[in-house]
């Protein structure tokens, strides 16, 4: 298509079907610049949901596995000495004389949820050590896939749960980041004594279920 203009008597002619095509090729463009992004934004990977904050769905779902033993629980070790400057419990390898409470206060939340048919396992770390101590009353040796474990994290984790026993695994930062990354999910930032909790009621298919952080188990309800 031409159009034909005269102006001032010199005549000139426009192909309008390079403008067209022009146009064409831009609102395709412009589309393709909105979808590309909404598309992405669609397909990502969910986060981590919290289970507390009135997440009553997420709080039932919690107590409904861990009824049937089928939880694995990583927790992180609560404020560790080296990286503050609060005053060490001993050592300053480990944790801070007033995260003993944080400790202590979690693992009554545990222990109202029931630990007659759990298995708990710490990494070696002092700071570990200390926390399922004060958390648990009981602190063991010799697990290092507890803080070795770049890659292997879920593999393990799994190795270790027994049917019908739910299963706390005292451990750190990187790992739980490690279990997020086994499991197609993007990372989360934890606090100290946080808790990170993962259906294995089936193994070949565990599900990620959330986490509650040491400050906001009183906010759990299933009301």
């Amino acid at each position: 298509m031409e159009l034909r203009l005269s102006l001032f008597g010199i005549n000139r002619s426009i192909d309008v079907s390079r403008f067209v095509r022009f146009r064409n090729a831009a609102v395709v463009l412009a589309s393709a610049l909105l979808v590309i992004p909404l598309t992405l934004f669609l397909l990502r990977p969910a986060a981590v949901p919290d289970l507390a904050h009135g997440n009553v769905a997420g709080a039932r779902a919690l107590l409904a596995g861990w009824a049937k033993g089928d939880m694995i629980v990583l927790v992180r070790h609560v404020e560790r000495c080296d990286h503050s400057r609060a005053a060490c419990l001993s050592g300053n390898d480990g944790i801070t004389d007033r995260s003993r409470s944080v400790a202590v206060a979690v693992g009554a939340q545990f222990e109202q949820l029931g630990l007659d048919k759990t298995d708990i396992y710490n990494s070696p770390m002092m700071r570990t050590a200390q926390t399922s101590g004060y958390m648990f009353n009981k602190v063991g040796s010799g697990d290092e896939w507890l803080i070795n474990c770049k890659g292997t994290m879920l593999r393990d984790a799994l190795a270790h749960k027994i049917a019908g026993r739910n299963l706390i695994l005292v451990t750190h930062s990187e790992c739980m980041a490690q279990l997020e990354k086994d499991l197609k999910l993007p990372g989360s930032t934890l606090g100290y004594g946080a808790s990170l909790f993962v259906s294995a009621e089936t193994l070949n298919k565990p599900r990620m279920l959330g986490f509650i952080e040491a400050s906001d188990w009183r906010s759990v309800t299933t009301q």
